[in-house]
């Protein structure tokens, strides 16, 4: 059974409520505690067993710290692909240089801008 879990900050906790169970309401003091606690009611008031129970927190904080963190994640993901990228790019540079330019390691990393263990990290790496 999947739920959703609607978690607002109330003061020092996080209150609950699971709106498409009825009356399925809980509290956490932290929000990584929220889903253990959600499926452990939804559990008890559907008559279900708690590892059937999927649970999705939706955390509300209000203001604009709902924008901030969705634009802080999505910079995140934004920054991961980019790394993933330069990676790829890397390791193609290194290829390139070592085995059809016939560079060593060390005029590798000088025309890279890194170290030359790391260009036997990039070499190594397939």
């Amino acid at each position: 059974m999947k739920v959703t879990a609607r978690a607002t900050r109330s003061g020092a906790w996080w209150a609950v409520e699971v709106p498409a169970v009825r009356g399925a309401f809980t509290q956490a003091k932290r929000l990584d505690q929220v889903p253990s606690m959600v499926a452990e009611v939804v559990a008890l008031l559907r008559d279900v067993d708690v590892d059937d129970v999927e649970v999705t927190v939706l955390p509300i904080l209000g203001g604009d710290a709902d924008e901030l963190v969705s634009d802080a994640r999505e910079a995140a993901r934004a920054a991961a692909e980019m790394q993933a990228s330069a990676s790829s790019k890397m390791r193609q540079a290194v290829r390139r240089l070592r085995e059809d330019e016939h560079l060593t390691t060390r005029e590798a990393a000088a025309l890279l801008g890194v170290s030359h263990q790391r260009v036997a990290q990039l070499a190594s790496s397939r």
